[in-house]
């Protein structure tokens, strides 16, 4: 193990400070705070009351990203995208140079792949359940932990929250995880309008307001293709106000959003309110380069970035989190290369060492010793891995444990 590459030494000297907005972070913090408070009772904890006691008591924070090169991460050329990655986080953290997709190089199934320690091979758009246990499933069941210590929150529009559960006999949504897509709450209230010929409201940014309440308030979660603990449809009262000064505030300033900060700001509330020992975090703004914009994948990845840093100074500043946590960040795969037969960054369907071979990082409690590991591991070694820092029993994956972590 070693730093060899040039471009790796160079991101150890140093990164950028962390940039913000405060009036559109405001609201979509706020927008966060209503979202979590959906599922908030007023009293202790939902989904089956306090936290589970069983396994390490070692929580894990997993950041997943969507197709993402190494030519625009970790080279020489793309290091300038990754600032917080490749500078602060590196020094501290484990980085697998070689982290492979052997399976199929579609969202959900790479991503139920991961989360299950066994390629999988269902539907490419979330009409099938993973075939085989996923790791909430394993964890909730075997060590009786509650509802409320799982969590999936993810932008991906190509996901459902069948992925939170397997169609696997003895396991199933009775042990599941909490899912929740953030950013199809703002699709919903644009389309409701739409379809209701109330286009002049998406023109007047304050009419927005209106808009995105209603579908707050409509109670149609399922529709959002959410699960979160199942019954639950009342706004907590806590929050009402922040939503509205803060959404009142977001419309007259102006300024643009992004899918991946609201993701970030409910994982944010669900971390704060729940603390939940498994969390999943997914970001899709990499993916408008299936649109054919360069430029915009690139913002996404540099967003990404942003965000995965904050999630760490989250942790880091979290009792409940700090000095029992590790966080792991990897893409669901790379992308096709410049001047294949499938338009390069647009896509993600080939079967070459772009889309196929991409990095994971690790830092936290379980990294005894930073550093590179030239190695390949596969996506599916990183359930068991998972596991066996939870606690859980050894189970009979296609996965194996990743030896560098300290259990």
């Amino acid at each position: 193990m070693g730093v060899k590459e040039p471009y790796i030494s160079r991101a150890l000297a140093g990164c950028p400070g962390w940039p913000g907005d405060s009036s559109r972070r405001d609201f979509l913090s706020a927008a966060a705070a209503v979202l979590v408070g959906l599922g908030l009772p007023s009293t202790g904890v939902a989904g089956g009351g306090q936290h589970g006691t069983g396994g390490s008591g070692q929580r894990v924070v997993v950041v997943i990203f969507g197709g993402v090169r190494r030519a625009e991460t970790f080279s020489p050329e793309g290091i300038e995208n990754i600032p917080h990655l490749s500078g602060d986080m590196l020094r501290r953290a484990l980085l697998f140079a070689d982290t492979r997709n052997e399976g199929v190089t579609a969202h959900f199934n790479a991503i139920s792949s991961i989360l299950t320690g066994n390629w999988q091979r269902v539907d490419d758009w979330g009409k099938v359940a993973p075939a085989t246990p996923t790791l909430f499933e394993f964890f909730r069941k075997q060590l009786r932990v509650a509802q409320s210590d799982t969590w999936m929150i993810a932008s991906n529009k190509a996901l459902t929250s069948l992925i939170g559960a397997s169609s696997a006999s003895q396991y199933g949504p009775s042990y599941g995880a909490n899912v929740v897509f953030p950013k199809q709450l703002l699709v919903a209230a644009v389309v409701n309008a739409l379809r209701a010929g109330r286009t002049g409201n998406l023109a007047d940014r304050a009419r927005i307001e209106t808009e995105l309440q209603a579908m707050l308030e409509a109670g149609n979660y399922e529709g959002l293709g959410w699960n979160v603990f199942d019954g639950v449809t009342n706004l907590d009262p806590r929050v009402r106000s922040t939503i509205e000064s803060a959404i009142s505030n977001f419309v007259r300033s102006g300024g643009p959003t992004s899918g991946d900060e609201l993701t970030y700001m409910v994982s944010r509330e669900v971390m704060r309110k729940f603390s939940p020992r498994l969390l999943v975090i997914i970001f899709s703004d990499v993916e408008v380069a299936h649109f054919g914009s360069y430029a915009l994948h690139v913002a996404g990845i540099r967003t990404g970035d942003r965000l995965a840093y904050q999630v760490w100074r989250d942790i880091e500043a979290d009792p409940e989190y700090k000095g029992k946590t590790t966080m792991f960040i990897l893409p669901e795969f790379g992308r096709d290369p410049d001047g294949s037969a499938t338009n390069g960054f647009f896509n993600h369907r080939g079967d070459s060492e772009s889309t196929r071979s991409t990095w994971m990082m690790a830092l936290g409690t379980a990294v005894e010793k930073p550093g590179v590991i030239e190695r390949p591991v596969r996506h599916v070694d990183l359930c068991p891995t998972l596991a066996g820092l939870l606690g859980c029993p050894r189970m009979e994956l296609q996965g194996i444990p990743i030896s560098e972590f300290r259990v």
